[in-house]
């Protein structure tokens, strides 16, 4: 007696997928994450990492991290509420909730987990969210799962979310208004002093997503809430250990009050297992680094001023982009894919990005630049990016 696959139509997706050039694989990186790295058998120049800073090999990450191996072992053993709690792991919410000026903060096992667990652990379906249009799908999702009531403003339109304040200011409920600090695919600026400011006016709870703007905007990398001088003034401010900081995690900072009850009703936090002896110690070598070399900040900054002026001599169009993440805009989701494969076979690494990440129409190639790059692998990533768009057509020859 024969049975049907009843995934068959998993398979029936895929082969779509490669029928409209979306389709991809994942390259293996097989050295340590660098400017330049080698990865599916080949030596690349990487664009394509979240390593801002250059720390994900930092020297001073792996000492802390085989020094932690050493004395508290491989692995936790237990989720926090259980016997996971290590004293490096309170040690590292000390340091991050000083750091980012606030009474207290928890950290989670990815930033994922930060923003859908803290979303869904503070709002109920009698609840309003008041989200951009562009907000990273980790927020998206922990909107979906709080149940609470979502009302979508137009990305960086702060008085769009006034206005939606506004319309339920006579309803129940509890308010939240939330924001990404720095948006992941088009590498602009959340408008955080005006959103605030709404928040104040019909007493929403503020909340923003800062993952790509930790270790890069602000003092020392400090953030968004820093940058715009907005201290006091947002209530829940996440960020991650994933990106500048070079390791693993998501962190939630804010009241004492905030971070009790997180460690009680966030599923995330009371479900798995806590971060390993040697990523937390890491993450605190990292947070050294932050506060003793700003001018690894500078670094990037300086080489992110130079990248995207030689991109626009060539004639590339970079979006909104106001960050040192920048996009290459190309329009149509296989020809992004497809321009990002002659690059891999040129030399250098940055991934096509289409619909459903972003909208239809806004495919794009996303470069990040990092502080570790110098100004000749820039001159020739940028070089390879010319001549590959010129040769499809994406450039005028």
């Amino acid at each position: 007696m024969s049975h049907s696959n009843p995934l068959a139509y998993l398979s029936a997706q895929i082969e779509e997928m490669r029928a409209a050039g979306t389709y991809y694989r994942l390259r293996e990186l097989e050295s340590a994450c660098e400017p330049v790295c080698r990865a599916d058998g080949r030596e690349v120049i990487n664009l394509a990492s979240n390593n801002y800073l250059g720390l994900a090999n930092h020297p001073k990450l792996k000492e802390a991290a085989i020094r932690a191996v050493q004395q508290f072992g491989a692995g936790a053993g237990a989720v926090r509420t259980i016997t996971g709690t290590m004293a490096i792991h309170m040690e590292l919410e000390r340091r991050i909730a000083a750091f980012k000026n606030t009474e207290a903060c928890v950290v989670f096992q990815s930033g994922f987990a930060a923003n859908a667990g803290t979303v869904s652990a503070i709002l109920g379906p009698d609840d309003h969210i008041i989200s951009d249009e562009l907000n990273h799908a980790s927020i998206i999702d922990g909107c979906r799962l709080s149940k609470a009531k979502i009302h979508v403003f137009r990305h960086r339109d702060a008085a769009h979310a006034a206005e939606i304040l506004d319309g339920l200011k006579d309803q129940g409920g509890r308010k939240l208004l939330i924001t990404d600090g720095v948006f992941s695919m088009d590498g602009d600026i959340g408008p955080l002093p005006a959103l605030v400011e709404a928040a104040e006016k019909y007493g929403a709870i503020m909340m923003v997503d800062d993952a790509h703007a930790s270790g890069v905007l602000g003092r020392n990398g400090r953030g968004t809430v820093d940058h715009f001088g907005m201290h006091g003034r947002v209530q829940v401010q996440v960020g991650t250990l994933s990106k500048a900081i070079g390791v693993l995690g998501g962190y939630v900072c804010g009241s004492r009050d905030l971070i009790e009850y997180l460690y009680h009703r966030a599923r995330p936090f009371l479900f798995s297992t806590s971060h390993p002896p040697a990523v937390t110690a890491a993450c605190m070598a990292a947070f050294d680094i932050l506060e003793q070399e700003p001018e690894r900040i500078q670094r990037l900054w300086d080489n992110t001023r130079y990248y995207k002026e030689a991109l626009r001599a060539h004639g590339f169009y970079t979006g909104a982009s106001e960050t040192p993440i920048t996009p290459i805009m190309v329009g149509e989701a296989a020809t992004a894919h497809r321009f990002s494969a002659e690059l891999f076979e040129q030399g250098l690494w940055a991934t096509g990005i289409g619909f459903p990440t972003v909208p239809r129409g806004k495919a794009r190639v996303r470069t990040i630049v990092t502080a570790a790059h110098t100004r000749e692998q820039l001159d020739r990533a940028v070089e390879i990016l010319a001549r590959v768009a010129r040769r499809m057509g994406i450039l005028s020859a």
